[in-house]
């Protein structure tokens, strides 16, 4: 598809499709003149990260396909929880920048700033305009919520008001629980039971204890993927006086935990597939293991002092986290596509119990 132009308010944009595609894939590097020129869905997936959304999408996707293997599957809601989740995540990366930023965190030399175009340090917008994208970014699962409060009841709020607790709190004062060691644990209860167990509430209305203990496996990685990141910038935020998990283990400690993450994450699925809590299916991920030996040998050892041969310079100073993110996503798209299949074999007519030990 060829790119083309509009013009809107002065302003020569371009839309480019290739582009989203480079945006859910990295944190594009980019400059503030090629950034106004993009398209609002460019500079949206750019300033929020983009890449890391699939996380999110995951976390519904299994939510839902646990509510169609119970037979209770809402095409409708599951798009809707879907879309909600996502935009949430997007809006709770953009306060996190802004918070950070105005903290005196995010600088030009701290870690966020080199990885990937801070929407503050890099000047893509001012303090302002990414106040602005955020707040407005937070109306679509504002607007998501309520409406699935009226259809599932008030517990929907529950899981929203938790959601947004996180998503305003991570970062933000006067609890933000990344600089108080709580940041770990939020986002294993987020991606795990609060994401995959809520989704499943919003399509069918109820939440067995099965699905919270189903959704334990997926966000082990979740959170590994965060012990990552805060490995990799934990002499930034010791600096900084940030405490993450990392910086009160230490890093010698913290490694060894996130290895211990990464075992965790098979090690579940065995009895939760022996107790029939998910059919045998769900094994698939153990395809994944190639993946999880090279996470492993590669938190074992302390990282490198600059990127090694063969290592794309453009991800440095990414090291532990970058690791950390393809098993993750490996992982959960082999659990998805588990389910997925389990799913197609009920409607061909399998019988539920050949799916299950």
């Amino acid at each position: 598809m060829r790119d083309h132009d509009i013009a809107t308010l002065g302003i020569r944009m371009t839309v480019n499709p290739r582009m989203w595609v480079a945006a859910l894939r990295v944190i594009p590097r980019i400059e503030k003149d090629a950034f106004d020129r993009l398209d609002p869905f460019a500079r949206w997936l750019i300033a929020t990260r983009g890449a890391v959304l699939i996380m999110t999408f995951l976390s519904a996707a299994l939510g839902g396909l646990l509510a169609a293997l119970v037979g209770e599957f809402d095409a409708g809601l599951f798009i809707l929880v879907a879309v909600g989740l996502v935009v949430a995540h997007g809006a709770s990366n953009l306060f996190n920048d802004y918070w950070d930023y105005k903290q005196g965190v995010d600088t030009d030399n701290y870690f966020r700033a080199q990885y990937g175009p801070h929407p503050l340090v890099a000047g893509l917008f001012t303090e302002k305009q990414l106040l602005t994208w955020a707040i407005g970014t937070t109306v679509v699962p504002v607007a998501i919520g309520l409406y699935l409060a009226w259809v599932r009841g008030p517990l929907v709020l529950v899981f929203a008001l938790l959601g947004g607790f996180v998503m305003m709190s991570y970062a933000g004062k006067p609890f933000p629980l990344k600089y108080l060691g709580l940041g770990e644990p939020a986002v294993f209860l987020t991606w795990g039971p609060l994401m995959v167990g809520g989704s499943y509430f919003c399509i069918t209305g109820t939440l067995p204890l099965w699905v919270i203990a189903a959704s334990f496996p997926y966000a082990l990685g979740t959170t590994g993927v965060l012990f990552g990141k805060h490995i990799d910038k934990i002499e930034d935020d010791t600096k900084k006086g940030i405490h993450t998990l990392p910086v009160l283990l230490g890093e010698r400690r913290a490694r060894a935990a996130s290895i211990g993450i990464f075992a965790l994450m098979y090690i579940l699925v065995i009895p939760l597939v022996l107790l029939g809590v998910l059919p045998w299916l769900v094994l698939l991920v153990f395809l994944s293991l190639p993946r999880a030996r090279l996470a492993v040998k590669v938190f074992r050892s302390p990282k490198p002092a600059g990127p090694p041969e063969g290592y794309p310079k453009e991800s440095w100073p990414l090291w532990f986290v970058g690791f950390a993110f393809i098993l993750n996503r490996d992982y959960g798209g082999l659990f998805m596509v588990a389910l997925l299949v389990a799913v197609l074999l009920l409607v061909a007519g399998v019988p539920h119990g050949y799916l299950y030990l």
